[in-house]
């Protein structure tokens, strides 16, 4: 029988209505146990039974429950560094409560928040609101989903702990900042990361150190910067990071190996990941890994040459990029042979040029249609005819490194040197705004300064494309001002990491 079958024959078939006004009351308003319980109509033997009966796994999965345990894409840490935080006591108070040590309770709560456990992390702690519980209270919420609670705790956490302890403030400020992370709001959290790295280098630190370089490592991955991202990968010490870290930390790695298109280092480091998620079997590491492998098996672009159409892996990308052909990588607007690399993502006239000649070689391609796919011209004339011939002589030009452009009667033909097909790389679903959607693939929650930040665009720009999404039905947004966060409707079932910007691997 399952745990809550027993709970609800043992409840008389009312189990639901009990847990929840247990749960609302009791961990998400810290009111006094004997209250709770007599609201929620909660014996007291009800609350250890409960806990005995259900584990953290059936919280999480049942559906009723599973609002109050959503997995954050980032892990916090309370582990052993937080056990750290010590309750503070006056002269001449006891430091016990109900005959146990209030450090005890304390290094208890960050167990089990290394274990990934917050529900029971939060049990422990959730009436108390000195400094060392407030912290550990934030982090447990943040595990929970709750994101402005756990900043509100977070922040009067490091208000308690004062001037006085500043190695406790900087633990305080480095959750909030990965909470920040997490929740998308991207404004000034480099500088925080780098602010708490630098506190707990000079207090020697070396856990908290090696999380905030991981942390940093994967904020500049959010962001498009590779080459800052594995920077910051190189000044993680890893056998100082925490445990819970080292999957986030491979799932980094393989993050940075897809957006190079190595497909045997970004497997490698998936392994790693998937090894520490069953070491530890905590639930959100372990779901947050699978779904990574999962986009990373799914097809990664569409490949047009030869005159058909197929999709590729990763590694079949990786597999085109060493053939020597002629690509037209239309995920990132440039065009390669081997390791040599001409960027167009600026002139977007000249790439839509090059891509229909690509597609359609090895024939010629009519003026009206270059002018009719390119300009979107709905009727050609003299003066799109000149400026027709002005940017292909551009197009040539650019291009002169791999192939030669030739006119025809009738129009104009890609000519390769190699004399080899040339091939077009093609994201697998093209729409407008693809660069935005697959950046909110991810299934985050993100501001529209946030989405700016990382697509390196106007706040305006975004809020426009934002809006025109909206109108289509394929983004949706909640909160007002400020606090307006926007979602995707629905996850496309496509990696996006070939929809984001980065460098290649030359770069």
């Amino acid at each position: 029988m399952s745990p809550w079958a027993r709970i609800n024959r043992s409840h008389g078939g009312k189990w639901k209505a009990l847990i929840s006004r247990y749960i609302v009351v009791m961990l998400f308003t810290g009111h006094e146990p004997d209250t709770v319980m007599q609201n929620a109509g909660l014996s007291a033997v009800d609350i250890p039974a409960i806990s005995a009966n259900v584990g953290e796994a059936a919280w999480a999965s049942h559906p009723m429950l599973s609002g109050y345990v959503a997995i954050p894409r980032l892990l916090f840490d309370g582990r052993t560094d937080l056990v750290e935080f010590t309750a503070g006591r006056g002269a001449g108070e006891s430091n016990k409560r109900d005959g146990i040590s209030m450090d005890s309770v304390i290094d208890a709560a960050s167990r089990e928040l290394a274990g990934g456990k917050a529900l029971v992390a939060l049990k422990r702690v959730a009436l108390r609101n000195d400094a060392p519980a407030l912290a550990l209270r934030g982090i447990a919420m943040a595990q929970l989903g709750d994101l402005d609670r756990s900043r509100e705790l977070l922040r009067a956490a490091a208000r308690a702990f004062g001037s006085g302890k500043p190695l406790s403030v900087a633990r305080c400020r480095l959750a909030a900042a990965e909470i920040a992370l997490v929740s998308r709001d991207l404004g000034g959290t480099s500088e925080a990361l780098a602010k708490a790295r630098a506190s707990f280098i000079a207090h020697g630190d070396q856990r908290n150190a090696a999380h905030s370089a991981y942390l940093q490592a994967r904020l500049a991955l959010l962001l498009g910067r590779i080459d800052e991202a594995e920077s910051c990968l190189g000044m993680v010490d890893l056998a100082a990071l925490p445990q819970v870290s080292r999957g986030g930390y491979w799932l980094v790695v393989a993050g940075i190996a897809i957006r190079r298109i190595q497909a045997d280092a970004a497997r490698a480091a998936f392994d790693h990941a998937l090894d520490v998620a069953r070491r530890l079997s905590i639930p959100s590491l372990s779901t947050e890994v699978d779904a990574a492998i999962r986009k990373f098996d799914a097809p990664a672009a569409c490949l047009v040459a030869d005159g058909c159409d197929r999709m590729l892996s990763l590694a079949e990308v990786e597999a085109w990029f060493a053939s020597g052909r002629l690509i037209v990588d239309a995920s990132r607007n440039v065009v390669r042979r081997d390791r040599t690399i001409i960027s167009l993502g600026r002139r977007p006239i000249l790439f839509g040029l090059l891509r229909v000649l690509a597609e359609a070689w090895p024939h010629d391609v009519p003026r009206d249609e270059l002018l009719k796919r390119v300009f979107r011209a709905r009727h050609s004339d003299e003066s799109h005819r000149a400026r027709l011939r002005v940017e292909m002589a551009r197009l040539r030009k650019e291009i002169s490194p791999f192939a030669n452009i030739t006119a025809t009667g009738r129009g104009f033909v890609l000519a390769p040197h190699d004399q080899l097909c040339p091939a077009v790389l093609a994201p697998p679903v093209e729409e407008e705004h693809a660069d935005l959607l697959g950046l909110m693939a991810d299934g985050e929650a993100w501001s529209s300064s946030g989405l700016a930040l990382a697509l390196d665009v106007s706040p305006r720009t975004t809020q426009r494309a934002l809006e025109t999404l909206h109108r289509q039905g394929k983004v949706e947004w909640f909160g007002r001002g400020r606090a307006r966060r926007w979602i995707i409707s629905k996850v496309p079932g496509f990696p996006i990491n070939l929809l984001l910007s980065s460098p290649l691997p030359s770069e």
